[in-house]
């Protein structure tokens, strides 16, 4: 687990409040594409970070099991969702037993991981027939003024891949020999242009520079956004993209 992957810990509770969810039809896609209901499935999962989308796949009926290294991550999850079994463990590493999951799942949290090692381990945990599933929440960048604050974090980061609006090598680093399916789910929502710079100041590449080092930039930021959103709502539009895959 790398420093980057890691700074989340110290900004736990703005993870929690801001970052988005998941859309419904995202849950109806993975029903769909593992030909079996969320409800009642042993699902573990991994890198699960204040719980967001153990809460959701809970509320779906399934028996979750969260899989989450940072400890202030965890404490977050145990306060939002007290009843959920929870292990400190890495995705490189299930402390879990073999074939003792339906399905596992990786939101927004596949990408941190070494699939030379992962992969081997998804498949030791998973039973015959049980799935793994990746998903991220893209930022839409045909929307213009996504595109347009894209191009500043860049500029500011000087970082191609900085993740508030992309995950590169998403699902690319399954190795080739897994038969996997895909499926991209658009949705938006609608906050404040607080909760806005929380969510996008609450990604890896401004939690490594600091908050004094990121000050500026997001001071520049509101004022561009209020250019836009005079309201002060933002709406952010998002491609959840999905990948399944199935064990033989």
């Amino acid at each position: 687990m790398t420093e980057r992957a890691l700074s989340f810990d110290a900004v736990a509770d703005q993870y929690d409040e801001a970052r988005p969810g998941y859309p419904p039809a995202l849950f109806d896609a993975i029903e769909e594409l593992t030909g079996r209901p969320l409800k009642g499935s042993r699902v573990v999962d991994v890198g699960a970070g204040t719980g967001i989308a153990t809460r959701l796949l809970r509320a779906r009926g399934a028996h979750v099991t969260a899989v989450e290294p940072g400890p202030l991550m965890a404490a977050r999850l145990r306060r939002a969702a007290p009843g959920v079994p929870l292990v400190r463990g890495l995705g490189d590493a299930l402390p879990l037993a073999d074939g003792s999951a339906d399905l596992i799942t990786y939101a927004q949290s596949w990408h941190w991981t070494d699939p030379a090692r992962s992969v081997p381990e998804a498949l030791r945990v998973l039973r015959p027939g049980g799935a793994l599933a990746l998903w991220w929440n893209i930022s839409d960048g045909e929307v213009p003024w996504i595109a347009a604050q894209d191009e500043r974090v860049r500029r500011w980061a000087g970082d191609v891949h900085h993740g508030a609006h992309s995950a590169a090598g998403r699902a690319g680093n399954l190795r080739a020999a897994m038969d996997r399916t895909e499926r991209r789910i658009p949705w938006t929502r609608r906050v404040t242009l607080d909760t806005h710079l929380a969510n996008l100041g609450s990604h890896s590449v401004f939690r490594t520079r600091g908050e004094q080092a990121a000050a500026g930039f997001f001071a520049d930021e509101r004022a561009e956004l209020l250019a836009v959103f005079p309201d002060g709502t933002v709406e952010e539009a998002y491609a959840v993209e999905l990948t399944i895959t199935v064990r033989a």
